[in-house]
């Protein structure tokens, strides 16, 4: 039985190949979007815009607090919240 049912799935292999694909990428992303040291090269960046003047107070103030909710909202579901 357990051949018959692989070779009856077998079309769906590539499928199943992208969707784990699709998995590994979506982990890698999480993982450098809440990775410390991103954070603190993101918010030094931020600084340093705003230090050169491209960036207004509010702006600087928005971006960082964009930065921290990301940070704050490791669980996933608050991310969308944030955002509002």
């Amino acid at each position: 039985m357990g051949l018959l049912t692989s070779l009856l799935t077998l079309p769906l292999a590539p499928v199943k190949g992208v969707m784990w694909l699709g998995e590994i990428i979506q982990e890698q992303v999480e993982q450098q979007l809440h990775d410390p040291a991103n954070v603190r090269r993101e918010l030094e960046e931020i600084e340093e815009a705003a230090e050169a003047g491209e960036l207004t107070p509010e702006e600087k103030d928005e971006a960082q607090q964009a930065v921290l909710n990301r940070m704050i909202s490791r669980g996933g579901s608050g991310s969308a919240e944030g955002k509002e």
